[in-house]
């Protein structure tokens, strides 16, 4: 096809839609008192550097996609592993299933990888693959502008206060689940006079010795820091448990994975329910563990609960040293806790295990589907990963580190192909011809 008037007409307006789009950018910057630098121009922008991120961008990069950057808020890949973990953090899965795209984990790497081991596997993993970032880099907005066919993505440097643009063909949201600590508004909570802590910043028991500690939270983070706290010397520790909760071994969940590839969902959640019975006793409710009436694979697959990892709580809940109030907190006055059903405890300490919320929705500004209302992926799986104009998500659909693996790998193959058939259309005045004479 060959150009016409109406294309230079079109150049025209897409030209002026662009210096307009770049005034109202330079007039919000400048009424907030920032500096703007020049607009940075890549291929592909990731925003995230955790595993999803990385993964991402290393698929990328041995796809031969070598214009990719990954903003990323805090100093450092990997922010959560190094900077809200706790001290005996492991893995919940074995390593073989820890891995991200062409990395597997070494032989004699531990089979659940402690805390700081994954968080190294991480930075050898961006250095391996050439992962390009930009650190302390806070997303503030984005969205498309369809006359340049382009994400404009509005940044913060933190470090210097300076307003950065970054315009590419391809967005990649990779900020996770975990990004925004959630803390509850509990009436009276300013009158508690002891140390209140959100899990992000729980580290180990040492601060906590000699003292009544209540963890507030039955996920993950909740159970495995009261055992912390249990075995680190806390003089003695409560966990409120509001809702129901699956307690796995995480041998229970191994044989389940395995299982999932000839038994269908309901068959598997069956088996692995029989054995829990069997390591745990029989019914959890006894100790103020209720199970769901899903099974926890069904569970996972469908909502966004987690099954709990035993790493040792439930010894220590039925020996006596972790008591399970099965309710959540109504009310503080002073040093006493007041539960919804009734009970009164008095504590010096308050760890709220409460969990994050994802805050990509609060800077992408697109109605595409793509993200749900709760910032993560709007779309079930498997089609979750890919939306309109060139922008996806990996690590938005609660599958683990497996699950971003693969999403890494379907947005680079896709990317690449689109790169490929774009360089391989032949241009007349700046626009691809759809082949036609």
């Amino acid at each position: 096809m060959h150009p016409t008037p109406f294309t230079s007409i079109r150049s025209t307006r897409a030209t002026i839609d662009e210096l307009c789009s770049a005034k109202a950018a330079a007039m919000a910057v400048a009424a907030k008192g920032e500096e703007m630098t020049p607009e940075h121009e890549e291929e592909v922008i990731i925003v995230g550097a955790g595993q999803s991120g990385l993964a991402a961008a290393a698929c990328l990069s041995v796809r031969g996609v070598a214009s990719c950057l990954v903003l990323e808020r805090d100093d450092c890949v990997a922010s959560l592993w190094r900077h809200r973990a706790y001290d005996r953090l492991r893995l919940h899965l074995p390593k073989r299933h820890c891995a991200l795209p062409r990395a597997p984990h070494a032989a004699a790497a531990p089979d659940y990888l402690p805390r700081d081991d994954f968080a190294a596997y991480l930075d050898a993993y961006a250095s391996r693959f050439g992962v390009r970032t930009r650190l302390r880099r806070e997303v503030r907005s984005a969205r498309h502008d369809a006359a340049r066919a382009r994400w404009l993505v509005d940044a913060v440097d933190l470090a210097t206060g300076k307003a950065e643009r970054y315009a590419a063909r391809h967005l990649v949201a990779a900020a996770g689940e975990n990004d925004e600590r959630v803390v509850p508004e509990v009436p009276g909570m300013d009158t508690f006079p002891g140390k209140v802590v959100h899990s992000a910043d729980y580290r180990s028991a040492g601060a906590f010795k000699g003292r009544s500690v209540l963890v507030v939270g039955c996920g993950n983070s909740g159970f495995e820091i009261a055992y912390d706290l249990a075995a680190g010397g806390a003089a003695a520790v409560s966990i409120a448990v509001r809702g129901e909760v699956h307690l796995v071994s995480r041998e229970v969940w191994s044989v389940g994975m395995a299982l999932q590839r000839y038994l269908p969902t309901w068959a598997v959640d069956k088996v692995v329910l029989l054995m829990c019975a069997v390591v745990f006793g029989g019914d959890t409710a006894r100790y103020g563990l209720r199970r769901p009436a899903v099974g926890p694979f069904a569970m996972k697959m469908t909502t966004p609960a987690y099954p709990v990892f035993d790493v040792g709580t439930f010894a220590k809940i039925r020996s006596g040293e972790i008591r399970v109030v099965p309710a959540g907190i109504k009310s503080v006055r002073g040093g006493d806790v007041e539960f919804a059903d009734g009970r009164r405890h008095a504590f010096d300490a308050i760890v709220f295990a409460t969990g994050y919320r994802s805050t990509t929705k609060q800077w992408l500004k697109s109605d595409d589907g793509l993200i749900g209302d709760d910032g993560m992926a709007g779309r079930s799986y498997p089609n979750h990963w890919k939306g309109e104009n060139g922008l996806y998500c990996a690590g938005m659909v609660r599958r683990g580190i497996y699950g971003s693996g693969e999403d890494a790998e379907l947005i680079a193959d896709d990317i690449s192909k689109q790169m490929k058939r774009w360089s391989s259309e032949p241009v007349y005045n700046g626009h691809i011809s759809n082949g036609s004479p």
